[in-house]
């Protein structure tokens, strides 16, 4: 088993005022070349965009992007069309491919909203971009670890061009379970949400990231009420 940790209080920042944003990878102005991407994961940023503010147009190619909004409204525009709101308990996904422009708004006036985007490498590249956005109501359960992403459109969950399935888990105090690997050659990376969780071991708080490959399962046990997000992808 082979392993890295990513502490919260480690991770590239950027206060621009309007977004205050939390890099666990190398990400514009922060370069770490000990953390350019976990396998085909890139991108794992932790944003805060004021009330009323946010990203202007601006373009993608070739990336799988994750939107997870975890407080608030964020605002989406893009080049195909689409015009929405992605809110708490939400997901969104986006396949670049041959390129999209699209903007990120706070929807509202009068709080923050607090996101995590995430971006995953893709397994075919060129392909038609395309969007989609899906409530998590339905599928959430408590003390699950629920899966969200796959690389099948037929499954739960949204799903990318890429070998990868996240699933998410609202988790109770002393709740004990453990992740098995879909694909043996995948390595899994823990984001911790909220709370404290041991992960193979190592204890893990707020907003720390731990990379697992090589094995097939891994032992979980939560220390306090947790919000964890399992993110499985290829090496």
């Amino acid at each position: 088993m082979k392993t890295i940790l990513h502490k919260s209080e480690t991770r590239g920042h950027a206060n621009h005022g309007w977004l205050d944003s939390h890099h666990t990878f190398s990400f514009a102005n922060y370069y770490n070349p000990e953390r350019v991407h976990f396998g085909t994961l890139r991108v794992l940023n932790d944003d805060r965009v004021m009330a009323g503010e946010g990203f202007g147009t601006h373009p993608h190619d070739n990336m799988e992007i994750i939107s997870i909004p975890l407080y608030g409204d964020l605002e989406h525009k893009d080049s195909m069309g689409n015009h929405g709101v992605i809110s708490t308990g939400e997901i969104q996904v986006m396949s670049a491919g041959t390129g999209i422009f699209h903007s990120e708004f706070n929807k509202n006036k009068d709080k923050e909203v607090q996101f995590l985007q995430i971006w995953v490498f893709p397994n075919k590249k060129n392909v038609t971009p395309r969007y989609d956005q899906i409530s998590l109501t339905n599928i959430e359960k408590p003390n699950e670890l629920v899966q969200i992403l796959s690389p099948n459109p037929t499954d739960q969950g949204v799903w990318i061009h890429q070998n990868a399935w996240f699933h998410l888990g609202d988790l109770s105090e002393g709740w004990e379970g453990k992740y098995d690997l879909k694909d043996k050659n995948n390595g899994v990376y823990f984001f911790v949400i909220e709370g404290s969780v041991t992960v193979a071991g190592q204890k893990l708080n707020r907003r720390d990231g731990f990379g697992v490959s090589e094995v097939e399962s891994i032992a979980i046990k939560t220390n306090s009420l947790t919000k964890l997000l399992v993110m499985e992808i290829p090496m």
